[in-house]
């Protein structure tokens, strides 16, 4: 027996290790776990390249414990370490390279890239020094005659000897520490506490974990991703109740997605899209339940980087068969396979919502009510998938006042000579179908999207176009669908030659302009924006999270067949007259498009004591 100091650096390490990278203390019988399964893994492809016979039925992890001792083993028949690579795994923190390692993953830390450290150094299996006052491990590599015993309490020193008798495979002893709630230690002998953390975390591990808890040993994990399966294999049934247990949803999922990439990069991935949205959707901050797995391990069941915040509903399972993951295997790395992962997962989900929405009509309205909302966040924040997210899209529109329509859909049905995509943006679906903006278009017949989520406003205009038509409001800019009659247009200008710039004098601290309508046919007047401008909503929305916005002057537009207007341009009131005249026309089309007046109690006075003098 020798008994070796470590370098004066690994007292250090697994101190860290101990009190600062793992945020969980559960998880060092993951490590052990995954560390024996990747023994199995390499026996059976040893046996494999060699030729040799190998009873796979026989190969297997069993965990024990002992109450009295307070020890809890786990056990696997791997491949097992030679005294070399025995020494060599803990040189790998023993000798004198300890400082570098140190130096480096301090570096990661602090660049918060701690990348491959797992892997390069193999310290899961110094985990158990959260847990353990002592660890023993014992092992024989297979086809060799001889076994190796380690032992150390993590202090200063560890013992290592050669051993006779051993089975091939490694055994790892724990000595447990006392069970402490301060410190988030359980009692690791407890059956129930062991059977809770092999369920979550190694449930689908490839190989059967045993437990002998007073009685006959029984197999702990699942073994059978419902992932790793042929999706031709899987019944309904399986799927729903698998969506059940993830998800604690009852109610069977809307669409499933079955994902399997093969070649340099190879990962699964089974995704439910919910029957009904969670009542905490519009919270940009919930938690994404997207678990992810590598190798069949769990690793984290909030893997934000997988899935974008416009498909926070998605629920599923990711399991890759490498991944780049930080020192305790806790956290994922910002990296190219994240990245490649996470556009595949987006595709092939707009992508199956796009057949959905061409298959079966019934299930995608049901889809778009619960979440496109949601969805609709993507088109500022995805401009990668914009175009597919557009097509996915459904909206309200004056062709169909019951049922919504695509875009697709309204390109369709334009005319040639139009050139635009019309929309009007509203709080409700009345109120846009109330809109004095609405006049000409339902009068010529003319569709025109109605939007009335609060997103549609910044999206539409940040988008721009689709399919190379541009969208344009018609609360905004120019719009004149009657055929222009030179001479009549020309009269009607002189005609109002003297009215409209004494109502722009009138109105000068509210409006920019003040001009003749192409747009009205029933209502006086109404109130349009630059193409570039801000609508008063927006404007408002802006102000609401802090953001300064000068407040914008737009365009009051004057109906030049509307009595009304006609009569005040007949009229030669005086200033003041005109004065509130002009102040009530101005009032009475900002309440017509639902916008708010600058002072409702001067508009109410004036308004009573013009109806008192008409009376």
């Amino acid at each position: 027996m020798e008994t070796l100091k470590f370098q004066a650096e690994t007292d250090q390490l697994l101190q860290l290790m101990v009190h600062s990278i793992y945020s969980n203390k559960d998880v060092f019988l993951r490590e052990l776990i995954s560390n024996a399964a990747d023994a199995l893994d390499k026996l059976r492809l040893e046996t494999v390249r060699s030729g040799a016979h190998l009873d796979a039925a026989d190969l297997g992890i069993q965990l024990e414990v002992d109450r009295e001792q307070r020890t809890l083993t786990v056990r696997d028949n791997g491949i097992g370490m030679s005294r070399d690579e025995l020494v060599d795994l803990v040189g790998t923190i023993a000798r004198s390279g300890t400082a570098e390692f140190l130096g480096r993953m301090q570096e990661s830390k602090d660049s918060g890239e701690l990348t491959g450290l797992i892997g390069q150094f193999g310290v899961g299996f110094y985990s158990s020094f959260m847990v353990a006052d002592k660890v023993t491990l014992v092992t024989r590599r297979a086809g060799e005659a001889d076994g190796t015993r380690w032992e150390s309490a993590g202090r200063g020193t560890y013992m290592i000897d050669s051993v006779d008798d051993v089975s091939r495979g490694t055994t790892v002893t724990l000595h447990l520490k006392p069970e402490d709630a301060e410190d988030r230690l359980f009692d690791y002998t407890a059956g129930w506490k062991i059977r809770e953390l092999v369920k979550r975390y190694c449930d689908f591990v490839t190989w059967p974990i045993t437990m002998a808890d007073d009685g006959e040993p029984q197999t702990l994990n699942s073994m059978k991703p419902l992932w790793a399966r042929t999706p031709s294999e899987i019944t309904d049934e399986e799927y729903t109740a698998f969506y059940a247990q993830l998800s604690h949803d009852w109610e069977p999922p809307l669409e499933t997605i079955h994902v399997r990439a093969e070649g340099t990069f190879e990962y699964q991935a089974l995704l439910f899209i919910p029957a009904h949205a969670p009542v905490d959707l519009a919270w940009r901050g919930r938690r994404h339940d997207i678990q992810l797995y590598m190798k069949r391990t769990f690793i984290m069941d909030d893997c934000e980087g997988l899935m974008p915040e416009y498909l926070r509903f998605v629920k599923g399972v990711v399991d890759a068969q490498d991944l780049s993951l930080n020192v305790s295997r806790e956290f994922l790395q910002q990296d190219r396979q994240i990245q490649l992962m996470r556009r595949r997962l987006v595709k092939k989900t707009l992508s199956r919502v796009r057949e959905v929405m061409n298959g079966s009509p019934d299930r995608y309205l049901t889809f778009w009510r619960e979440f496109g909302l949601v969805v609709k966040e993507g088109l500022l924040a995805d401009p990668d998938n914009r175009e597919a997210i557009l097509d996915i899209a459904s909206f309200g529109s004056t062709h169909d006042l019951e049922q919504l329509t695509t875009l697709r859909a309204y390109l369709e049905r334009m005319p040639d000579s139009q050139e635009h995509l019309y929309y009007l943006v509203g709080t409700s679906r009345e109120a846009v179908e109330n809109s004095p903006h609405m006049e000409a278009f339902r009068a010529k017949d003319v569709e025109v999207l109605i939007l009335t989520d609060r997103i549609d406003e910044m999206w539409v205009t940040h988008v721009g176009e689709f399919d190379g038509r541009r969208f344009q409001s018609i609360a905004k800019g120019q719009v004149d669908l009657q055929p222009e009659d030179e001479q009549e247009t020309r009269v009607q200008r002189e005609d109002f030659a003297d009215l409209l710039p004494r109502l722009a004098e009138q109105l000068n601290a509210y409006v920019k302009e003040v001009r003749l309508s192409g747009r009205l046919t029933t209502s006086p007047a109404c109130i349009v924006g630059e193409t570039t401008h801000l609508t008063p909503s927006l404007e408002k929305m802006y102000r609401a999270m802090g953001q300064p916005v000068p407040t914008t002057r737009r365009i009051l537009e004057l109906n030049p067949e509307h009595p009304l207007v006609l009569a005040l341009k007949d009229s030669s009131l005086p200033d003041a007259d005109l004065t509130e005249m002009a102040e009530l026309l101005y009032g009475m089309a900002l309440l017509a498009e639902g916008g708010d007046l600058p002072d409702p109690a001067r508009f109410t006075r004036l308004m009573a004591e013009r109806l008192a003098r008409t009376l």
